[in-house]
């Protein structure tokens, strides 16, 4: 179904453009065409599926499955507590900015007073152990994840792994999990729902040497749902989780029986180029109506900084997240201001007292960093994406034949036309486009984000899937 869907897009433009043609042109046109669009995808690279990232002195299997409770000890409490109210002074911001130069310290007091004395620490602490959470090792890392599996008589269950991205957590899909997992008379199946926190962020361990990539991370998920028991299954994420989540696509084609997506990117030279030829006249490539999208993208140019500073030194300005609540707090939320809609840096509270999230929300993410130390190592993932060794596989560059469902929420960080899209999502089956909502879309609107993955999911499962007969 992709395919036909694609084909009639490319085939339609390629008419409409031709007729205004000289041949000279048309020939240039074709030359574009064969290059953005047709060309073969590169070899699917081979990966050593037993890689291990953990102490060469730990070098043994154990397939346990441990259950794990997250832990807010009364000392780290006391000195989180500390560090807060003891803070050195904030410098004033310029008259009359909202959060262009960076998080507003006007309004900073109040959200480091509120952690200090009015975050509910041990509540929030029952809170977040509210779903079953559980440790693995794979390859030499223990893995957290939460899995919550529904008892339903004559429904068939249906494993579903959710991944997130920076900076984001398991947190995320604390309020779109009951309705996950929500046993309905209109569906013959209940999703079991497999959280995993990437390695590296919250309680699952880091690598301890370089080039644990996107990809490398790929295979850890996919061994994770191994040992779940689970050797077919279906995939959604968001921001890395996507990343993420394409890897898993192009490795395990015939493993992943669909993938569900809220941030699809193709991030190619040749995604590059035709998105910069279809911004002449975009009209003839997509809805009219979504054009405007296209002149929202500019925004995430102003905000790139932080992604190259965590692509080259993560380690450097981790030393001072680690070391500073106030400075984790004030960098994350600025991050998640700008993502949750780029206007927001035009307020002077970075949009945050009209957040669809609460302040409990949002320091229950940055507990999860703090109370494991993480924040360094979940930062390391933009500079391995980033490396040469990783970029050598061509992971962006393979087409994903696994059947993908889009939703692009309104003020999502970059939008891409489904001409682009399908450079990357060879089988695309859908695209949801929503008039609301941003980046964190799982976070924000909790029940539409879970609407659309059901549907999503049962599309897949209704879908003749022509997979096998790619391989």
């Amino acid at each position: 179904m992709g395919k036909v869907i694609f084909a009639a897009m490319l085939v339609d433009s390629l008419k409409n453009i031709a007729l205004s043609l000289t041949l000279v042109q048309a020939l240039v046109v074709l030359g574009l065409t064969y290059w953005l669009f047709l060309q073969p995808s590169p070899p699917i690279p081979t990966l050593d599926y037993d890689e291990w990232w953990g102490p060469e002195t730990s070098r043994k299997v154990d397939r346990g499955v441990t259950p794990f409770n997250i832990t807010f000890s009364d000392d780290m409490i006391n000195d989180l507590k500390y560090r807060l109210k003891n803070h050195v002074p904030f410098s004033p911001p310029l008259d009359g900015v909202g959060f262009e130069y960076g998080f507003n310290t006007n309004i900073l007091d109040e959200w480091v007073d509120y952690w200090a004395q009015k975050y509910p620490f041990k509540q929030k602490e029952r809170f977040l152990n509210k779903f079953p959470q559980y440790k693995t090792n794979i390859q030499g890392l223990d893995i957290h994840f939460i899995r919550v599996k529904p008892q339903a008589k004559n429904k068939e269950i249906i494993p579903l792994l959710l991944l997130h991205g920076w900076p984001g957590s398991v947190r995320e899909f604390y309020e779109s999990i009951p309705f996950l997992t929500a046993v309905s008379d209109s569906r013959d199946f209940v999703l079991e729902v497999i959280v995993a926190s990437l390695p590296g962020y919250g309680f699952s361990d880091p690598a301890v040497r370089p080039g644990l990539g996107p990809a490398q991370m790929a295979v850890v998920m996919r061994n994770l749902m191994h040992r779940l028991g689970h050797e077919k299954f279906y995939i959604q994420g968001g921001d890395w989780g996507s990343q993420v989540s394409h890897c898993m696509t192009v490795l395990f084609p015939t493993e992943i029986l669909g993938s569900h997506i809220n941030f699809g990117i193709v991030s190619t030279l040749k995604a590059m180029v035709a998105q910069y030829l279809i911004s002449f006249y975009p009209t003839l490539f997509m809805d009219k109506n979504l054009v405007d999208r296209l002149e929202y993208n500019k925004g995430i140019f102003r905000e790139l900084g932080y992604f190259h500073l965590q692509s080259t030194k993560p380690d450097t300005l981790g030393v001072s997240l680690n070391d500073s609540p106030v400075a984790l707090l004030a960098y994350i939320l600025e991050k998640s201001a700008a993502a949750t809609d780029f206007d927001n840096i035009k307020f002077e509270d970075g949009g945050t007292r009209s957040w669809r999230f609460t302040k409990d929300q949002i320091l229950d993410n940055l507990m999860i960093y703090w109370a494991s130390n993480s924040i360094t190592t979940s930062m390391r993932i933009y500079a391995e994406s980033c490396s040469k060794a990783h970029n050598k596989l061509g992971m962006q560059r393979i087409k994903s034949i696994v059947p993908t469902w889009l939703v692009q929420a309104k003020n999502e960080i970059y939008f891409q036309p489904p001409l682009i899209l399908n450079m990357k999502y060879k089988n695309l089956v859908n695209i949801t486009i929503l008039n609301e909502g941003g980046h964190f879309l799982a976070w924000e609107m909790p029940l539409t984000f879970s609407e659309d993955v059901l549907m999503a999911v049962d599309v897949f499962r209704k879908l003749k899937s022509s997979v096998e007969d790619e391989l």
